[in-house]
């Protein structure tokens, strides 16, 4: 059994925590990050929407070098959570894409809610959102902490 887990920068300990306690302990497990890669384009160009003004001349690492020590970082603690064998996956690009890719030939996508906190749609994000519906594997979603309760599900007048 191969199976991807999604590291996200707000959620990865959930999904790490249920991968752990759920999936077999002779499956292939491989830890994913993906880092945007628009995040540069829209740094490099902000000047442009400055009325002509010129940014700044950096100074410091480039912003490349230092979502690549981020994923790193987060990579490694994800692993050391894990606490067992996993290969590491970091991948640059759009995410929902690479997140796809990376899941081909697995059985299982693990991976986060990662919006409202609270038992409705609004619970999964627009790139989650893209990712369950297009996944090509079984898909386990989690929440990143304990569920909310029902009292989180905004009914409708006539039926409270």
């Amino acid at each position: 059994m191969r199976v991807v887990v999604w590291i996200a920068e707000d959620t990865w300990e959930g999904c790490v925590d249920r991968a752990g306690a759920l999936v077999p302990d002779d499956a292939e497990i491989a830890l994913l990050h993906v880092a945007p890669s628009d995040v540069e384009a829209l740094a490099s160009h902000g000047g442009a929407r400055l009325l002509g003004r010129h940014p700044p001349p950096p100074s410091g690492p480039p912003l490349r070098a230092i979502a690549e020590e981020e994923a790193r970082s987060l990579l490694e603690a994800a692993h050391d959570r894990l606490a067992r064998p996993a290969e590491i996956l970091a991948r640059r690009g759009k995410i929902e894409r690479e997140v796809l890719e990376a899941c081909v030939g697995a059985d299982l996508l693990v991976l986060a809610r990662d919006g409202e906190r609270r038992l409705e749609p609004k619970s999964v994000g627009p790139r989650t959102r893209f990712v369950l519906d297009h996944a090509p594997c079984q898909v386990l979603l989690v929440w990143p902490e304990a569920p909310p309760s029902l009292d989180t599900i905004k009914l409708p007048p006539h039926l409270r």
